[in-house]
């Protein structure tokens, strides 16, 4: 049976991702960079719009890293207004579940999912750092080790918190509006390690009934997380066969939770370049990659593994000669740099000295690989196999410019997936459930059969 592929687009947003030095490249801040990349998804029919956050500015050498220099909007707010300028797109927030707390995130979602007629997402994410947490009241106060058991507590009481009100207990009344049963909303109560909380939930059941839920992390405990709980995971998994080995480790978790194979999607973060020729886009690709690894970027990233301050390296030569330091970092807020160091630096160190590398070229080979490359068509074929083959359910495109970087993969590959038959020609339905293809529990207003009390 042939797979029909999903698509959705991420803000590029604040890291060394982003092209800055193009003539192409606009603001993070400007609502009209937000705009112009959502509603160029949503003209592609892609199925959401995805945004990434950061808790606090990440720092090198205690100084604020230069590619955060712009800040980091909060999504939430960012995705409301675009609420009012898209119509069928879902829009989807990262917030944190270990520096907020579940009555205040499970009601900001709800209003979203109805301020936006059911397209409202959640990408659940945990904080792993103390430097993070010195932003917060209880900055620092969570191990590790228990980040997905808080997690698991906050999406478990976030959900009890959106089914307290039931799917009719707003009911229309044609003469007099829109009014509440009585019985129709529960108090809540829920107690665990983490979370004591009771009272009245004060938002409505939105359109979907819960937000869909987006996941993304790799570790054996995110996996049964998201195999348990997760309706998309936000995979790093972009290479065939690497992509087909995550797709069925996660897939064969499912029926232990009751869940079947379609409930959960899997989409990995990729890129694109293309060209009139291969060759042409092949050559693109290689300056855009060498755009994004700057020496100054190339020379954080080495100080990030080493843990020393290279400033005096020349990111065009060889590495240096020192050992990494292992006791202590020089950068704080990346978690790319946290764990395995020495591991890291030593395969980093064989690879430099078997392919004689600089740092920089280094740096560029050890990145996260670009993936479609080619012409619209030559792409289009890549990514239908890629889904066809069970390697994803479709993808999350992170482009290197904004807001621009979507254009012509709209223009030009879009249209070639359509013409295959593996991607919509229009939306077919108004929630984020139904492009994902998702099971819904939509909120069903119906005629009073008795009167009751309006809501004040």
């Amino acid at each position: 049976m042939t797979k029909q592929i999903h698509l959705a687009a991420h803000f590029p947003g604040v890291n060394n991702t982003t092209v800055w030095s193009d003539p192409g490249s606009g603001s993070q801040l400007d609502f009209d960079s937000f705009r112009h990349l959502a509603q160029t998804a949503e003209r592609g029919k892609f199925d959401f719009f995805f945004l990434a956050e950061g808790l606090r500015l990440r720092e090198a050498k205690g100084r604020i890293h230069d590619l955060d220099v712009v800040g980091r909007p909060e999504s939430l707010t960012v995705l409301s207004a675009l609420a009012s300028v898209t119509t069928h797109l879902g829009l989807a927030a990262t917030v944190n579940s270990t520096f907020n707390e579940p009555y205040e995130v499970a009601r900001r979602l709800a209003t979203l999912d109805h301020l936006s007629g059911g397209r409202a997402a959640w990408n659940v994410v945990t904080s792993f750092d103390a430097f993070t947490g010195e932003n917060f009241r209880r900055g620092g106060f969570l191990h590790e080790s228990d980040r997905y058991t808080r997690a698991e507590e906050f999406l478990r009481t976030a959900r009890e918190l959106w089914d307290s009100w039931a799917p009719d207990a707003v009911v229309a009344d044609p003469e007099s509006g829109r009014f509440l049963r009585p019985d129709g909303v529960t108090p809540f109560r829920h107690r665990d390690r983490h979370f004591d909380i009771s009272g009245l939930f004060n938002v409505p059941r939105g359109p979907q009934g819960h937000p869909v839920i987006i996941q993304a992390g790799d570790s054996e405990d995110g996996r049964e997380f998201a195999a348990s709980s997760a309706d998309v995971i936000f995979s790093r998994h972009s290479r065939l066969e690497e992509g087909r080995a995550f797709y069925r480790d996660v897939k064969r978790r499912l029926a232990a939770y009751g869940r079947r194979h379609e409930d959960l999607k899997i989409l990995p973060a990729v890129t694109y370049v293309l060209g009139d020729t291969d060759a042409e886009a092949a050559e693109r690709a290689a300056e855009i990659r060498r755009a994004q690894v700057s020496p100054q970027t190339a020379l954080y990233f080495l100080e990030g593994v080493w843990g020393r301050d290279l400033t005096g390296y020349d990111p065009d030569g060889p590495l240096p000669d020192l050992e990494p330091n292992l006791d202590e970092g020089v950068s704080k807020g990346d978690a790319q740099f946290r764990r395995d160091r020495g591991a890291v630096a030593a395969k980093w160190r064989a690879i430099a000295e078997e392919k004689n590398l600089s740092i920089r070229e280094l740096v560029i080979e050890v990145g996260v690989p670009q993936t479609f490359i080619g012409t619209p068509r030559s792409v289009a074929d890549e990514i239908d196999h890629f889904v066809q083959t069970d390697a994803a359910d479709g993808f999350i495109f992170v482009p290197h410019l904004t807001p621009g970087g979507l254009d012509d993969l709209v223009d030009k590959v879009v249209p070639l997936l359509q013409e295959k038959g593996v991607f919509r020609a229009d939306y077919t339905g108004p929630t984020l459930r139904d492009h994902l293809g998702l099971a819904a529990r939509p909120l069903a207003p119906r005629p009073l059969a008795a009167r009751t009390e309006e809501i004040s």
